[in-house]
């Protein structure tokens, strides 16, 4: 028992043996600190408040420098100073070789992080065991710096974001680093990890569970947006082909809670209707759908509905109400152009009347019986009739009302606008259908809330494959 005593007491001396030798550094560190500041305290020159911070963040780098380089000692102070390591290769004890300074930059500046470098001649593989433990980065710019920087990409030009990184951190951060970093970054990202998990799911879901007797809907919209596309020269020097507006195809999970929108799922890229069919499986398969009421909600186009169904078999289908509306209007538009009140009255009561299952075969077959005012009238029928005979099983308005279903698509107009059009459609922007799509990627993982999980799991593939390129 007096052991333990005596060996607690041991700790407890070296813990305030430590924190003293911090707070002497930290001491030391302001001194150089204020004596930086000196010349702009002591002088009788009146400084606005810019000049004052500008004054303070210029001196500051080197006073958190300090604090860091000592904080890292005092945590690692053993592996930096260790004379012996096992090779991760053949586990072999291998002897110190030399210490080696490396220069790593942060959000808090350029740091120095001295550490033993460690060689087995068996396996002719070097190693930092300091490197892992703290965690550092292959690149000189670590990964919070990373982090930010494609932050700043999701939103800006590439050479716009890198200006004002430099203003705001001080650190310069080149638009080809940033071009670098964002394609090794993008090129990885999967649908599997932008999408959120099942059980950040069913957490949304749980959220909104129980403010009413029925459970959320869960709405399922699918749409495309053109985006600037062109494709790459010949050579290198060669300029870009020319201009393509491609569709960029995509869906957003959401759930209806009373009159807000509680996000699940984003996921866009320039691809086939079967390859977003499969990315929409992959959010299917993690919808826990006992505890919602799916909605599948778009305008007539085929591929769209067969992505959808194939993924929520026996969901509500619903019309999108405006794409219809789009529809009804051109119809009247081109059937009594000449009596624009006529026009307008037909078309309200057309559209309340579809609102009602059992007057949707109704509409049709008068729509068919009409006749033309003219030829153009006589395509716009036909077209008409058609697109409403599709999605004769799509209608019922009222009823979606009613059951708190949503009908219209506005939930994956807003995804197109706020995920592909602020992004992609910059003026004079024009996208490597690669670049395009890792641009959407990156934008979709923010939107998701799984950006920092990304951003883990793609720095741990990287050290991992530093640690295979030197074995």
């Amino acid at each position: 028992m007096s052991a333990a005593v005596d060996l607690n007491i041991l700790d407890a001396r070296i813990q305030r043996e430590l924190l003293a030798s911090y707070r002497d550094m930290i001491h030391k560190a302001v001194d150089d600190f204020v004596d930086a500041l000196a010349e702009d305290l002591l002088s009788d020159r009146k400084m606005t408040l810019m000049e004052i911070t500008q004054a303070i963040l210029k001196a500051k780098p080197e006073f958190l420098t300090a604090a860091m380089e000592e904080f890292i000692r005092s945590k690692h102070g053993d592996i930096l100073s260790q004379e012996q390591a096992q090779c991760p290769c053949c586990n072999r004890k291998v002897q110190r070789s030399v210490q080696a300074p490396r220069t790593i930059e942060t959000l808090l500046g350029t740091s120095t992080v001295t550490r033993p470098y460690f060689y087995c001649a068996p396996c002719k593989h070097g190693f930092f065991p300091a490197d892992a433990a703290l965690g550092l980065s292959p690149r000189r710019k670590q990964d919070d710096l990373q982090k930010l920087a494609l932050e700043f990409l999701a939103d800006l030009p590439f050479e716009r974001a890198s200006e004002l990184f430099l203003k705001a951190t001080g650190i310069s951060f080149s638009d080809h680093q940033m071009h670098d970093l964002f394609a090794e970054f993008c090129e990885d990202a999967t649908v599997e990890e932008v999408i959120p998990s099942a059980e950040e799911i069913e957490r949304r879901i749980d959220e909104v569970k129980g403010k009413g007797k029925r459970r959320p809907v869960l709405v399922v919209a699918t749409d495309g947006a053109h985006t600037p596309t062109r494709p790459r020269g010949e050579g290198r020097d060669e300029k870009w082909g020319p201009g393509e507006y491609k569709e960029a195809k995509g869906f957003r999970l959401y759930l209806l809670d009373d009159e807000r929108i509680v996000h699940i799922a984003s996921w866009h890229q320039v691809c086939n209707a079967e390859e977003l069919s499969r990315a929409l499986k992959v959010a299917a398969s993690r919808i826990p759908q006992q505890k919602v009421r799916p909605c599948l909600v778009g305008d007539g186009a085929p591929w769209l509905w067969n992505a959808m169904q194939q993924a929520f078999p026996g969901a509500r289908e619903v019309l999108d109400y405006y794409h219809c509306s789009e529809h009804i209007h051109a119809l009247a538009e081109a059937q009594y152009a000449a009596d624009p009140q006529k026009a307008f009255l037909w078309v309200e009561a057309t559209m309340a009347r579809l609102s009602h299952k059992d007057e949707v075969g109704k509409v049709i077959g008068g729509i068919k019986r009409m006749q033309p005012a003219n030829d153009a009238a006589r395509e716009c029928i036909r077209k008409t009739a058609n697109y409403l005979s599709a999605n004769k099983a799509r209608f019922n308005y009222h009823g979606a009302r009613r059951g708190g279903y949503a009908i219209g698509s506005g939930g994956i107009e807003s995804a197109n606008k706020f995920i592909c059009h602020v992004r992609i459609k910059r003026s004079g922007a024009w996208w490597l259908v690669s670049n395009c799509n890792n641009m959407l990627k990156l934008r979709c993982a923010l939107v998701n809330g799984t950006f920092e999980e990304l951003f883990d799991n793609h720095a741990i593939r990287k050290k991992a494959k530093r640690f295979l390129r030197n074995t």
